[in-house]
């Protein structure tokens, strides 16, 4: 799959809105254009994260704006899917689709959702001038909002992996700076930075989806490996696939005992109270590792990209978009759309960003002042430029397959079977899903 698909003509009708019916821009406001509609209520699902708490603090500007109620059910990440399947399935009540970057493929094929350009052709006074789809990365908005060449929804809480490290624990040492190379990080900072009860990396692996996205993929595709191939069939059992799996198990040495138990919270734990000098996590995180109230190593933090392995860069990849629900009537769709327009608009993504949010605008990191404050953001932006939309496959079947890779996977790490018994199984199982859906006979295309 082609990693950087064009967006085809979205960005092609927002610049049609913005220049045509539209062309008197500064004629254009959200309060003109929801006064149709003020009074309706639009449902929505958010996560308890601080991207969606950033969100809901700056609402109540929203609201008076346009007269709009955002009626919002917060859920742990664990429950959010099921909780949309059930409503959607069931013709119920939510306006807008929350929908994680692994979650895209069954939401655009169940048609629980509406294509962007479907939104625009029937609401043009809603389309503000100052959209700008272009200025959304280009990699995030077609890995989180698009499918199968067609954009759904607009990128919101958005993140890459990245490497924080606690540059005194380097310093001390001997290092100047973090491993340019996954395999540098094995052969001399492993040893350099591991013993008396300190390690030199932690590699969050839980079994749940921290196992499958956070630590079996993302030793996958640094060494050129992958889930699937060009045919749909299982490429754990290459030589680059199995490079990477066994390299996962070398590194376990410089991790922590019991890593297989760690989740998020343990492993950004662990690196806060100085018992790791380096992990992989989320960008989303770094509100809670600089600051001193949850980090005694706040003062020591720096951040890098990921270490590149032999195929190149390929950071983990993670978050969502929002997109107008099909089983929204006339006016949620619109309504839901001015939210979803509003939360992710170029205009916002400062607040948003200071409010502990991580924004999708290529506008809103521009300022170089902010990389400043916001020491992620170089990482960040460098991230975007090489990550992989399939890092998980985005398609519908992804929810079973994990979970195949969270049982194999976790025992290939306790050493209960070997990397290539491990690979074997997964493929041989992942397979079998893809079969019975369809992949093979042709009912479905070879898309994730």
């Amino acid at each position: 799959m082609n990693t950087h698909r064009k967006l085809l003509c979205t960005a092609a009708m927002a610049s049609v809105f913005a220049t045509g019916a539209l062309a008197d821009g500064h004629g254009w406001s959200l309060e003109e254009a929801a006064a149709p509609y003020a009074g309706t209520t639009v449902d929505v699902v958010f996560l308890l994260r601080p991207g969606y708490d950033a969100i809901e603090a700056m609402l109540p500007e929203f609201e008076e704006a346009t007269g709009i109620n955002v009626n919002i059910i917060s859920h742990p990440y664990e429950n959010a899917l099921g909780e949309q399947v059930r409503d959607f399935v069931a013709g119920g009540d939510l306006d807008i689709a929350l929908i994680d970057l692994v979650w895209m493929g069954n939401f655009a094929e169940n048609n629980w959702v509406v294509p962007v350009d479907d939104i625009m052709a029937s609401y043009p006074d809603i389309i503000d001038p100052a959209l700008d789809m272009d200025d959304f990365f280009p990699l995030v908005l077609n890995a989180f909002g698009g499918w199968n060449d067609t954009i759904y929804g607009l990128p919101v809480d958005n993140y890459s992996g990245l490497m924080f490290y606690n540059s005194c624990m380097l310093e001390e040492a001997g290092f100047d700076g973090p491993p340019e190379t996954w395999q540098q990080l094995m052969d001399d900072y492993g040893p350099a930075l591991t013993g008396d009860g300190q390690y030199a990396f932690a590699l969050q692996s839980k079994r749940n989806e921290t196992q499958s996205a956070d630590s079996f993929a993302r030793m996958l595709w640094p060494f050129g490996g992958s889930f699937l191939n060009e045919e749909f069939r299982s490429n754990l059992l290459s030589e680059e696939s199995q490079a990477g799996l066994n390299f996962r198990q070398d590194l376990m040495q410089y991790m922590p005992d019991g890593i297989v138990a760690y989740d998020h919270a343990e492993t950004v734990n662990a690196f806060a109270q100085g018992d790791v000098a380096m992990i992989t996590e989320w960008s989303a995180f770094y509100s809670t590792i600089v600051d001193p109230n949850s980090s005694q190593v706040a003062d020591c933090v720096e951040i890098a990209p990921e270490p590149m392995g032999p195929a190149g860069r390929r950071p983990a990849l993670g978050g969502f978009s929002m997109a107008v629900a099909e089983q929204a009537d006339e006016d949620e769709r619109a309504a839901a759309w001015l939210f979803i327009q509003w939360a992710t608009s170029a205009a916002n993504a400062g607040e948003y960003l200071e409010r502990g949010g991580v924004p999708a605008r290529q506008s809103a990191y521009a300022d170089p002042a902010l990389a400043e404050t916001y020491t992620f953001i170089p990482a960040l932006v460098e991230s975007w430029q090489d990550g992989v939309p399939e890092f998980r496959p985005r398609f519908a079947e992804w929810p079973e397959i994990s979970e195949i890779v969270q049982e194999w996977g976790t025992r290939m790490m306790l050493g209960e079977v070997t990397v290539e018994e491990g690979a074997q199984e997964i493929g041989d199982r992942m397979e079998a899903v893809l079969d019975a859906a369809g992949y093979y006979s042709g009912d479905k295309p070879l898309a994730q």
